[in-house]
């Protein structure tokens, strides 16, 4: 069974959306190591983005296994 073309670019669109939400992360995570060495910071808050940054990857990795999953079964 094929899919329609609105079906891919529904999942063409999900797939972009989750490569902006790793990029965006990871500079995300990055940034606020660098910014809480600066500033000396307490690690209990830097540690905060460090939580951040693991569920904004786990969203990641459940969106994708999504989309690996819709696309496997057709």
């Amino acid at each position: 069974m094929t899919r329609s073309p609105d079906d891919e670019k529904a999942l063409a669109r999900q797939a972009r959306l989750v490569s902006f939400v790793i990029a965006g992360t990871m500079l995300f995570w990055m940034g606020a190591q660098w910014v809480g060495g600066k500033l000396g910071l307490d690690p209990k808050y830097v540690f905060l983005a460090d939580l951040a940054a693991i569920a904004g990857f786990f969203w990641a990795l459940v969106v994708t296994y999504q989309i690996w999953r819709k696309r496997r079964d057709s």
